[in-house]
């Protein structure tokens, strides 16, 4: 079949273009699920009916105490701003003062949020009314972290200090599959989202094998269960003492389509299974061409997880087209440092020395880069960087891939498009 017409989307903007030549194998995406019917009761009453424990937050809580809301950072989606207004209500019902809550953006290694991410990951109510009780966590701050333990891996684990010297810790986030975490949420929004730089660089060390020259094929997207880094991650957070975590699966138009509360392993593990579903697809076949877009991502530490989505849909001699325009560029100076060294074997000898989370990424997309043609506002020199292959437009894009198939005798490739490939995890049966 020939002349094929996709629409890919790309910041703001849908694309269009036209396949040469080929077969489309089908769409990509994240599970149509509707958003919650009655929104702020349907939240209040999963609130009110914990998994995994036999009371719910607000009879926990006693007047008097003082409690920490572990909230996202800017660079992910989760929707908690229309949660926290249900849970401070029900919170302040309980006893507790306004005075007495504190708001701790979980950033992990990323930059703090500027006044106005903040306004939009709080909403615009509890900003206004809480601003100057949210506080940036800085993961390199030692006269902001306390010691809470040590894990049976050996990872020490420094904790913000507001959060863990609260009487009462909820963490809150949205549960989405994660390249080596397994899943976002639950334990990852303390460890990384409020740990030290060298807890989190402990933690992630597990990703490389123990002994091989690669990274531990145990550590995977979408599980939990033998995966070194995440189970490190759940006895490092337990270090701690979380009451409650809140979170949030999204449907793909990143609306609520449930919210999962209560204990910290319980409630997420259920919220995984809602996430499994919702943003993992089977596919029978790998493609010889993959169209990803990652639309909203603002650079390309972020953009990666559209990268490794896609590769995991593509033939290991195929091509990947990804759209993201990156309008922060890559990412920061670190993840520069990293993609510097120029060779898989060079960066897992750095982190070898001192694991990064930035060198885990670099990692992974010198490895995919090499077979993705990139359109994007980023530099050709950061794109050469990252070993991805530089664009005019997408339908040079298209066309490069395409030829490069024709020339090894691939005249009419098979095709997926991926519209939300940050989200969108392939799973080859």
């Amino acid at each position: 079949m020939s002349s094929i017409e996709i629409d890919i989307p790309y910041g703001s903007e849908t694309l269009r273009a036209k396949l040469p030549s080929g077969r489309l194998l089908g769409t990509l995406d994240v599970t149509d699920t509707a958003g919650l019917d009655h929104r702020s009761n349907a939240i209040r009453e999963a609130i009110e009916n914990p998994i995994g424990l036999e009371k719910n937050i607000f009879d926990i809580v006693q007047p008097g105490e003082t409690v920490a809301i572990v909230v996202p950072d800017s660079f992910r989606t989760t929707r908690i701003e229309q949660v926290l207004p249900v849970l401070v209500d029900g919170l302040t019902e309980s006893g507790i003062s306004e005075g007495d809550i504190s708001f701790i953006y979980a950033t992990g290694t990323h930059r703090g949020p500027t006044p106005e991410e903040e306004k939009e990951i709080l909403g615009e109510s509890i900003y206004s009314r809480f601003k100057d009780q949210a506080f940036a966590h800085d993961p390199r701050d030692e006269a902001a972290l306390v010691y809470a333990g040590t894990t049976s891996r050996g990872t020490k684990v420094y904790i913000n200090k507001r959060v863990h010297e609260a009487d009462r810790i909820i963490a809150t986030g949205a549960v989405v599959l994660h390249y080596f975490g397994g899943f976002g949420g639950g334990r990852k929004s303390i460890v990384p989202g409020v740990a030290s730089i060298t807890s989190i660089a402990s933690n992630h060390s597990m990703n490389l094998h123990p002994t091989e020259d690669e990274i531990d094929p145990a550590v995977r997207i979408g599980g939990l269960e033998g995966n070194p880094v995440a189970e490190d991650m759940l006895e490092a957070t337990q270090q701690s003492h979380v009451d409650y975590i809140v979170n949030t699966v999204l449907n793909r138009e990143s609306e609520i389509a449930a919210v999962f509360a209560g204990e910290l392993n319980a409630a997420h593990i259920e919220a995984t299974k809602l996430a499994h579903k919702q943003f993992a697809t089977d596919i029978s076949e790998q493609a010889d061409i993959v169209i990803a877009a990652s639309p909203a991502t603002q650079n390309f530490v972020q953009t990666h997880k559209a990268l490794f989505n896609a590769y995991q849909a593509v033939k290991p001699d195929g091509r990947i087209v990804l759209l993201a325009p990156c309008p922060e560029g890559l990412g920061g100076d670190q993840f520069e440092k990293w993609l510097r060294l120029g060779s898989r074997e060079a960066i897992i000898a750095g982190l070898r020395k001192e694991s990064e989370i930035n060198g885990q990424t670099a990692l992974s997309t010198i490895q995919k880069a090499p077979i993705t043609y990139v359109v994007t506002e980023m530099t050709d020199e950061e794109v050469n960087m990252m070993r991805g292959r530089t664009t005019e437009s997408l339908y040079d894009a298209i066309s490069s891939a395409f030829a490069d198939l024709a020339a090894d005798g691939r005249t009419e490739p098979t095709v997926y498009l991926m519209p939300s490939a940050a989200y969108t995890v392939p799973f080859c049966n």
